[in-house]
């Protein structure tokens, strides 16, 4: 008798272990933040590439205006990708693109914006990475759109011809 029970215990066990394991693969365990979503702008100052000069954002997102916040970097090849789209963008007169030059050097992102043209009307310099991580980037490109001081829609990754029209449709 005894010998009948150890092989049906065996067999309730494992069936419970695999009931937990599949139950458990079933459940996606990928953290996906919310892109849209209205919050306040984080207050910083950072310098402008070239010259030096400090600017805060109260200074750069200021007035009724749309603003293209897109963190980027020369070494980032999605930056690269995503750059046609910020050149399209740029013409846009109800959009000011800001860049932010996350952890670069200098020289490489002039050489960057001279290859392929610049987009941006004023470009900031986060050597360190601290003002990204205020703004709750990820990585690079990361993009925040803002209106009246607000952040209405932040995107993950490079800009493409979807969030392009999707950008597009809400500037208008």
């Amino acid at each position: 008798m005894k010998l009948k029970i150890i092989p049906i215990i065996l067999i309730i066990f494992f069936s419970i272990i695999f009931i937990i394991f599949f139950k458990g693969l079933q459940k996606t365990s990928i953290y996906t933040p919310d892109e849209n979503f209205e919050k306040n702008v984080p207050s910083f100052t950072a310098k402008v590439i070239k010259t030096g000069v400090e600017n805060s954002s109260e200074q750069l997102f200021s007035g009724d205006q749309f603003y293209l916040m897109n963190i980027w970097a020369s070494w980032c090849a999605p930056c690269r990708a995503e750059h046609n789209f910020l050149m399209k963008l740029k013409v846009n007169e109800n959009l000011k693109i800001i860049g932010l030059n996350y952890k670069d050097k200098e020289k490489n992102a002039l050489n960057f914006l001279k290859e392929l043209k610049n987009p941006y009307d004023k470009i900031l310099v986060d050597g360190d990475g601290t003002i990204a991580i205020d703004w709750g980037a990820y990585g690079v490109p990361e993009s925040f759109l803002i209106h009246n001081k607000k952040i209405i829609k932040k995107i993950i990754g490079p800009i493409d011809e979807n969030l392009y029209l999707d950008i597009e449709r809400l500037i208008k």
